[in-house]
């Protein structure tokens, strides 16, 4: 197979960073993208110098520079990995005036495949979005209250904007299979990462403390992504579902509404400042 090129985003730590290595080690062409300048050079450094950028997803702004950057320098990019995303604490507003659960984990890699759509249709790419089962366990969409400006949590903030990943990779599935892109979500299970630093709920003491020996190691969480960007679409797997060990499995209810799915690629579109096209 000739060396494909896959973009990962939330590629300095975690998942991201073990899928990084795992898919370079195929031989694959693998461009990093993190937040923090010291640990997204050292992922990049450990695949012997490998591409990599910075964005914080907390400032859209970054996103588009970012798109501009890959437009401009990778003719093609065969997968988008949409992995960065994390739990917060209180509730707290970007400089772009969005709850920041709802930007980081939702309209960021939104915004980002859809300035990179031209580009991943020609290349017949892969999008793959990291999910999670919090989009069943705290998950309470509401479509009128995308910012939680009513009855915020943490967790009810973080389980919806993973509901809302899994139902852009449905709407995403449902306009651009035709044209050759091929996408899913996946839940990686529990991790043992640093995804809930910010976070003041539960997880956090979960994550941080002794009870992390109960959780999986990185690498095991990147299994499903490594796989949905190795596999054949239509033949390995069945692009517009939501996966879990390699295998399909049930999402919040919700995630099945064409309408929502919709309706709430409408919603982020006029949010992030695209045309709903």
């Amino acid at each position: 197979m000739p060396e494909r090129t896959i973009v990962i985003t939330g590629a300095s730590d975690g998942i991201g960073a073990a899928a990084a290595r795992s898919l370079h080690s195929l031989g694959n062409r693998v461009v990093v993208v993190g937040r923090s300048p010291e640990k997204t050079a050292a992922v990049a450094r450990d695949l012997g110098g490998a591409d990599y950028y910075l964005a914080d997803f907390a400032r859209l702004d970054d996103v588009r520079a970012l798109a501009a950057t890959l437009l401009e320098r990778y003719p093609r990019i065969d997968v988008l990995a949409n992995n960065a995303g994390g739990i917060m604490g209180r509730r707290e507003e970007t400089g772009d005036g969005h709850e920041k659960t709802l930007q980081v984990n939702h309209l960021a890699p939104f915004l980002l495949t859809n300035l990179l759509l031209d580009r991943l249709t020609e290349s017949q790419a892969t999008v793959i979005n990291t999910s999670s089962a919090a989009n069943s366990i705290f998950a309470r969409f509401d479509i009128n209250d995308l910012e939680s400006r009513r009855n915020y949590t943490p967790n009810r903030a973080y389980g919806n904007a993973k509901l809302a990943n899994i139902l852009f990779t449905r709407e995403l599935d449902d306009r651009y299979r035709a044209r050759g892109i091929s996408t899913a979500a996946f839940h990686p299970g529990a991790v043992a990462t640093s995804f809930a630093a910010e976070s003041t709920t539960m997880m956090r003491l979960v994550y941080r403390t002794v009870l992390n020996r109960f959780l999986i190691s990185p690498e095991q969480g990147a299994e499903t992504l490594v796989w949905l960007a190795t596999a054949d679409p239509g033949q390995d797997w069945q692009p517009g579902k939501y996966y879990y060990k390699c295998k399909i499995s049930t999402a919040n209810k919700d995630a099945y509404d064409a309408a929502l799915s919709a309706r709430l690629w409408a919603e982020s579109a006029r949010m992030v400042g695209l045309p709903d096209d």
